[in-house]
């Protein structure tokens, strides 16, 4: 089945539904997300914003970011195992690569996993032949462990340029470290990786993300990256909010001190998930709204300005201060609607703030704000990083 925007959001919360059937056994298991993958590659998601000449169905970033923010509802974690790879698979055509991994990933719905975490020391590319050997340890490497592929960065010895380079997951010397064992996002499959001697052949090589070589679009990974944490949070918080009403319709008793014969009669309860809601709604506009906006800028292509990219980043920096505030402002007030039984693990309220709470700590929301407050009094844009 060929997908459509709106074939895709239907798919995506099937394989919502079958996920939530047992998200809290799995966060509890902490196992690796084999199977969680491979339904996504069942479901033919994986291959959504691949274009049609590879063999994708081409659709955009409002399409994908929908798709995560439905999945984020049941699972967060493959929710960012999801959202990632929609980053990591755009570098293909954002930096290069296409016409040799396309094809592949279409077909066989691919997930690309990624190790580029700049905090980490860099791996290193030291030359060899007309290609390169990858080595050294990310400490974060998001779906490397679950994925088919995955979009690395290694620093070439010698010139100190930083590349990006595509590695399938079968690689001699390509090892995970099995050791995500963190509060939340448990089922993530962000855990280490080691690369040892790994070849790297010629046409492994994407493209450059240092110095003169990027480009307004090859920069489009952060931008992108972070529209994807404002989808998932968004999702994370839907879903917990659909938690705690199912949960105080059936089982929330009124407070002794209250007037209401019933929990979802109590005004304090209703005026509570009032805000909630609103504030959700709120956050679910202004994702779609920079959906739309990266949208555009991807299909600018190569004419996309510095200046046009950087009012994206700056749209995308305010979903990202907004959708931190509210996801964790939600996810621990349910607690307050729900009452002290609801702390019960059997429940398991405390996995949507979990959740929420790790992954919100990627990188301090406060410099985010700061960009936003910068760029609100003097017009500036963040400079390009691989967190701005």
């Amino acid at each position: 089945m060929t997908l459509t925007p709106d074939s895709a959001v239907e798919v995506a919360r099937s394989v919502a539904g079958v996920l939530a059937k047992d998200a809290l056994e799995r966060d509890r298991a902490n196992v690796e997300p084999l199977a969680e993958a491979q339904l996504l590659r069942d479901a033919g998601l994986p291959a959504l914003l691949l274009p049609t000449h590879v063999g994708g169905p081409g659709l955009g970033w409002s399409t994908a970011l929908r798709v995560v923010r439905e999945i984020a509802v049941a699972d967060g974690s493959i929710a960012q195992l999801l959202g990632y790879h929609y980053v990591n698979v755009a570098n293909l055509w954002w930096v290069g690569g296409l016409e040799r991994w396309g094809p592949a990933s279409a077909r066989e719905q691919w997930l690309w996993g990624d190790a580029v975490n700049p905090t980490d020391p860099d791996l290193v590319l030291v030359p060899a032949g007309e290609g390169y050997r990858l080595s050294g340890r990310k400490s974060f490497a998001t779906g490397v462990s679950s994925g088919n592929a995955s979009v690395v960065s290694g620093v070439v010895e010698g010139t100190g340029e930083l590349l990006l380079v595509a590695v399938p997951r079968d690689a001699a010397g390509v090892e995970p470290g099995g050791d995500w064992d963190n509060l939340g996002q448990r089922l993530s499959a962000s855990g280490s990786a080691t690369f040892t001697d790994v070849a790297i052949a010629p046409e492994q090589v994407l493209g450059s993300l240092g110095g003169d070589a990027v480009t307004p679009r090859s920069s489009l990974v952060t931008p992108a990256i972070q529209a994807v944490f404002g989808a998932f949070y968004l999702g994370i918080a839907q879903g917990a909010l659909a938690t705690a009403r199912d949960y105080t319709r059936s089982t929330s008793r009124p407070w002794l001190l209250s007037d209401s014969p019933s929990a979802t009669a109590d005004p304090y309860v209703l005026a509570t998930y009032g805000r909630l809601v609103a504030a959700t709604r709120a956050v679910e506009a202004f994702v779609d709204a920079v959906a739309d906006h990266l949208d555009r800028a991807d299909a600018a292509g190569h004419a996309l300005t510095w200046d046009a990219r950087g009012e994206l980043a700056e749209h995308v920096a305010a979903l990202k201060v907004v959708a931190t505030d509210v996801a964790l402002d939600v996810t621990n007030t349910i607690f307050e609607v729900t009452g002290a039984r609801a702390t019960s693990n059997a429940v398991g309220l405390d996995r949507f703030w979990r959740n929420v709470r790790t992954h919100t700590l990627h990188d301090p929301v406060a410099y985010k704000r700061r960009e936003v407050g910068d760029h609100f009094l003097n017009g500036t844009h963040p400079e390009f990083t691989l967190y701005t």
